[in-house]
């Protein structure tokens, strides 16, 4: 079986060791070396472990030509765009294990309808690392505060939502919270 599972880890711009740390069991970067060169035989289960890694779909790292996907045809740099130095795919942001997704539905703050937010799910011990970040938070009977952690005191998380006048929110004993880091912005 041919896959792509070099190209779509360069666009992701991860290591071999960073792709063998996120299996689920952990592997070795030798390993991951080996199924994307072909000298070892990816298997359903390695291709399953490697997509989940990569946070993309597992047919997507196999090649078909009935199914290709885009390839990059240019590079934006300071000098303008180029034709890139190596081929290259794209590879589509999807939610991995830890991550979620949401969509913007009505324009907000820097935010746009049809923009979609990926978030990665934080534990209570790494809340200080979203600071100054946008963040998701649950709230009782199923709903949710979004808005820019501007203060952690203790359990207490002050958050301010995005738009012009909101004013700051209180939420303590959060048992979680997501914190944005990727937005794909439909352009037009």
């Amino acid at each position: 079986m041919k896959t792509c599972i070099r190209e779509v880890r360069r666009a992701k711009g991860l290591t071999l060791q960073e792709v063998a740390d996120r299996c689920i069991p952990q592997t070795t970067a030798q390993t991951i070396g080996r199924l994307e060169t072909g000298a070892r035989t990816v298997s359903i289960g390695w291709l399953n472990r490697i997509a989940t890694a990569l946070g993309v779909q597992a047919n997507e790292l196999v090649r078909a030509p009935e199914r290709p996907m885009p390839d990059i045809v240019a590079v934006l740099g300071p000098d303008g765009a180029t034709p890139p130095r190596n081929a290259q795919i794209a590879a589509l942001p999807r939610p991995g294990v830890d991550e979620l997704t949401m969509l913007v539905e009505a324009s907000v703050g820097e935010y746009r309808h049809g923009d979609m937010i990926w978030l990665e799910r934080l534990d209570p011990r790494a809340f200080g690392n979203a600071l100054n970040r946008d963040v998701l938070v649950p709230r009782p009977g199923d709903r949710f505060l979004f808005g820019r952690l501007i203060g952690r005191e203790g359990n207490r998380l002050q958050l301010l939502p995005p738009g012009q006048g909101s004013r700051q929110q209180v939420v303590a004993d959060a048992p979680w919270i997501a914190v944005a880091t990727q937005l794909l912005r439909p352009l037009g």
